[in-house]
């Protein structure tokens, strides 16, 4: 087509202006290239076919007579002068059309609009600054909209008029934002209204570029191996600088776009980084810091999984380190919850000698929650891998970090200026006490070694010095008893706690089952959140394992039946999810309950939970089945019903093979010991591999066999009393390996129980039996109704109990009955026996004292 039917000049003004928007507007760069390389070849393909028609002397047609026009309208192109508006000056009209918007709804008092019309001046305001200042016409506008809308407001007081709703909810909103957004522009607004004329009259002008028409040329980019030379671009493709000055507005625009969808938080803390490199106060520092934190801990909420990666991990324990360290070297500036935020972000805040700055934040908040996203990982690990190790190592990053914290915050709640921070310094404790308590000695020194090695000499505790960290058992004492004195509630409750799981770990029962007895946290611990009863349920099984490898079988087997004994060991210890197949758990409390679980190296082993407590019912129920065989009226009496479902199970089998796991291993040696063979049913038991686990396994076994002459007496005794009238001591010394003293002690015992209807006869060292009463069919019958109704009363018992959830036990001390709690099981009520007929009365406790009640009770007389 003849360039004869182009418009004069349209064409090379359009062909300008496409030009400058395809450096002006990235988005529509490739669609202008295409159209102005189509022009070149459309204009090089004419021309050649122009000279064509010279070479070949044909007609030229009606273009030939205007050859010399053409030529002359394309020189005068080329010095064409056109105004071109850039991006910037398209959004300052876009910003001046929404303002005229506003001052129209000002003039008909449409406040819905000005609302809608607000919010969108301010998104396009914000694009302008980030490349620019802010344009003056937005100043004028919302300086007068914060006039009109005092004046409203004064006029709505005045007549009482009422707005319609969408007016009055326009209305509301704009007068709570307006306030807020011109604080950031107080000082551009006080120079408008001071002399609007002058202000509005050194408004910036429209530029005006002489744009040249060139022919297209290919741009070439020679290929790079690195990226030297280039800068990071925002929006626009404008480069973004980072300065000094601009660390406060770049933060201002980061924090307000934190919680919004389709952020970009890793862009987000790149910027952040690089902002950190050009900070030179320290409140800049401390600033750009606070927010680095905050945005790699909401890394977690926008990604698909649930905790941390262990880089962005590391990276914020080492920025916390930095921020605390930065915090020590200035004193001046403190963080510190509730503190009021610094507004003027165009400059920072001068302080006097002996000022003090607030900063809002929360140091002990980050250390709780980097402590909470190590968990997090942890959970998620499998723990029968190498990575597990090697994440559980970053354990001595946070303890680090929380002595750090506990160190500054101590010096916080010392300082006379500021509020005092107490609980502040108790949270930090309970972090510390926590990463403590469950721990052995020898792993806590190394711990504390390192960590003190890592802090600066200078730095020192009040509460735990530095040099008197080296023994463990004074350090967890000292941290307790300084929450004991200063908290309350659910803190001083997980202190105790601590302190009682920390003794009993390290064999101490006594000094663990006294603590517990005073606390009294087994009568109210169902007030408590849901992982303070899980660290009750730890502590009471704790305390159970120490009697144990003290050799108080009784008390071991009481303490422990609470948790074994209900048969869901790991959900009350938070060790697994039991899925039941018919069970209406949502996937919301299962997601909780998943959040619960400890991680791998804070579980106490299953395995030798159950093999202790079966053993321990073991102990137990072999003589007392021997004593009932021969007592009707104790036969329906039951220590352990798991014990005992176990051994009826295992007798109903046809074949029984040898022992293939821990729990058969008990039962067989059971049954051994039932049938008098006791030498048998110790090597069985010790034969059962799980007692390596323990710290001391060649003293437990030694516990064991001990204990196993004795209960294998005890069931000698039960069993063949009947059908002896007397029986040597020495003989018994044979039969069971146990020195005549020993023998007569058990003996004696035995009859101050009045387990035993039987005598001692020094003179010819022999036990006389005396023969017991037998009972009549009346008698039987009585016997025999007193248990039906003692059981149907446990079982209105047990039924109140969980309909009114747990308030029974306080119904049935008001009443004189003897109650169970949560942490005394029902080895109370049947330890203390019930009154029998022919000198039975009770049940037997070894350490020579009648069980009171309680799970922990069997310690004391009741």
């Amino acid at each position: 087509m003849s360039r004869f039917f182009h418009g004069g000049g349209s064409d090379s003004e359009s062909s300008s202006s496409e030009e400058e928007e395809l450096y002006s507007d990235r988005e529509a760069k490739e669609e202008e290239e295409s159209s102005s390389e189509d022009e070149s070849s459309e204009e090089e393909s004419s021309s050649e076919a122009g000279s064509d028609d010279e070479e070949g002397g044909k007609s030229k047609g009606a273009s030939w007579f205007f050859k010399d026009a053409e030529e002359s309208e394309e020189s005068e192109d080329e010095e064409r002068v056109t105004v071109v508006k850039s991006a910037k000056d398209k959004r300052s009209e876009e910003v001046e059309g929404t303002v005229k918007l506003i001052e129209n709804a000002q003039k008909i008092g449409d406040w819905a609009v000005i609302s809608t019309e607000f919010d969108k001046l301010n998104r396009q305001v914000a694009k302008i600054v980030q490349s620019g200042t802010t344009p003056k016409v937005y100043i004028k506008a919302v300086a007068d909209l914060e006039d009109y809308a005092n004046e409203t407001a004064a006029k709505q007081k005045s007549s009482n008029k009422k707005m319609n709703a969408s007016n009055a909810k326009g209305f509301n909103t704009v007068k709570q934002r307006i306030k807020k957004n011109n604080k950031d522009y107080a000082t551009e607004i006080d120079k408008y209204r001071k002399d609007k004329g002058d202000y509005m009259e050194s408004d910036d002008e429209l530029e005006v570029i002489t744009v040249k028409k060139l022919k297209p040329k290919t741009l070439e980019i020679a290929p790079t191996g690195d990226d030297e030379g280039f800068e990071m671009v925002g929006r626009g493709g404008r480069t973004l600088q980072y300065t000094p000055e601009s660390i406060l507005k770049h933060l201002r625009v980061i924090i307000e776009s934190r919680g919004k969808k389709n952020t970009d938080r890793l862009e987000q803390i790149k910027i952040m980084e690089k902002l950190l490199e050009v900070a030179t106060t320290p409140y800049q520092t401390i600033r750009v810091l606070l927010s680095l934190i905050s945005t790699r801990f909401d890394l977690t909420s926008s990604s698909t999984s649930s905790y941390m990666t262990p880089e962005q991990w590391k990276l914020a324990g080492q920025e916390l380190t930095t921020l605390i360290s930065a915090l020590e070297e200035h004193p001046e500036y403190v963080i510190t919850e509730g503190a009021e935020e610094w507004e003027d972000d165009e400059k920072q805040p001068q302080l006097a000698d002996g000022e003090i700055l607030k900063v809002p934040g929360s140091i002990v908040s980050f250390v709780e929650r980097l402590d909470d996203e190590l968990t997090r990982s942890l959970q998620h690990i499998d723990p029968h891998t190498a990575e597990y190790i090697e994440r559980l190592s970053d354990e001595q990053i946070l303890y680090n970090n929380i002595v750090r914290a506990l160190l500054y915050v101590e010096v916080l709640n010392k300082n006379e200026k500021l509020e005092a921070r107490q609980d502040s310094v108790n949270r930090v404790l309970m972090r510390r006490l926590e990463h403590v308590y469950f721990k052995p000695a020898q792993v806590v020194n190394i711990l504390e070694e390192n960590t003190w090695k890592a802090l600066p000499e200078n730095l020192d505790s009040s509460i735990t010095p530095r040099n008197k960290s080296t023994d463990v058992a004074e350090l967890v004492q000292t941290l307790s008893n300084y929450l004991f004195q200063y908290s309350d509630g659910i803190i001083r409750a997980r202190a105790m706690l601590c302190l009682v799981y920390f003794f009993a770990l390290h064999d101490k029962y006594h000094r663990a089952r006294d603590l517990m007895l005073m606390s009294h946290l087994s009568e109210n611990i169902s007030n408590f959140d849901v992982s303070t009863q899980i660290l009750f349920n730890r502590t009471l099984v704790q305390i159970g394992l120490c009697a144990f490898r003290a050799g108080l079988i009784y008390e071991a087997q009481n303490t422990l039946s609470e948790v074994c004994g209900s048969g869901r060991q790991k959900e009350l210890l938070a060790q697994g999810i039991i899925m039941q197949r018919y069970s209406s758990v949502s996937p919301e409390q299962e997601r909780l309950e998943r959040q619960r679980q400890l991680p791998f190296h804070m579980h106490i082993n299953l395995e030798l939970l159950e093999c202790i407590y079966l053993t321990s019912s073991m102990f137990l129920e072999v003589p007392l089945m021997a004593q009932t065989s021969s007592a009707p009226e104790m036969k329906r009496r039951v220590i352990s019903k798991t014990f005992r479902r176990m051994l009826d199970y295992n007798e109903r089998q046809v074949f029984t093979g040898p022992p293939e796991n821990t729990r058969d291993g008990v039962i067989m040696s059971a049954k051994f010991l039932a049938a008098g063979d006791w030498k048998k049913a110790s090597t069985t038991l010790n034969s059962i591999k799980i007692w390596d686990l323990m710290a001391q396994p060649d003293k437990v076994k030694e516990m064991l066999a001990e204990q196993i002459q004795e209960e294998g007496l005890r069931t000698y005794l039960f069993t063949y009393a009947p059908f002896y009238d007397s029986l040597s001591i020495s003989t018994l010394a044979t039969m069971f390996e146990l020195t005549p003293k020993k023998i007569t002690a058990i003996v004696s015992r035995m009859i101050s129980h009045e387990e035993l209807g039987a005598a001692l006869d020094q003179v010819n060292d022999a036990v006389v039996f005396r023969k017991g009463v037998e009972l009549s069919r009346l008698q039987s019958q009585i016997v025999t109704l007193a248990d039906k109704s003692m059981s149907l009363l446990e079982a209105n018992e047990k039924t109140l109990e969980q309909r009114t959830q747990g308030m029974a036990n306080a119904f049935q001390r008001d009443h004189g009955h003897s109650g169970r709690g949560r942490g005394q099981g029902r080895g109370g009520q049947r330890g203390g026996g019930r009154g029998g007929i022919g000198g039975q009365q009770g049940g037997r406790r070894p350490g020579g004292q009648q069980f009171g009640g309680g799970a922990l009770g069997g310690a004391i007389k009741a």
